[in-house]
């Protein structure tokens, strides 16, 4: 029941981008758009702002370097 409230609010979070995709403090920038994070509890959304679309690239808790993952 824990995990299905954590996955049920960080869909809820995300839902947040469709109106305010820059919400979330910038990462890096890259060739096609601009990588963010949206912070959600212990876990970072990382997502790619492109022109007409944002784009997930994951879910990682803040224990983990999200450098490893997103390059």
């Amino acid at each position: 029941m824990a995990a299905q409230n954590v996955i049920e609010g960080i869909y809820e979070k995300t839902q947040i981008l469709e109106c305010f995709p820059e919400i979330g403090y910038k990462y890096r920038d890259e060739r096609d758009g601009q990588i963010r994070i949206l912070l959600y509890g212990h876990y970072r959304i990382a997502y790619l702002i492109k022109q007409d679309a944002v784009e997930i690239l994951g879910i990682f808790h803040g224990s983990m370097e999200i450098g490893k993952y997103i390059k």
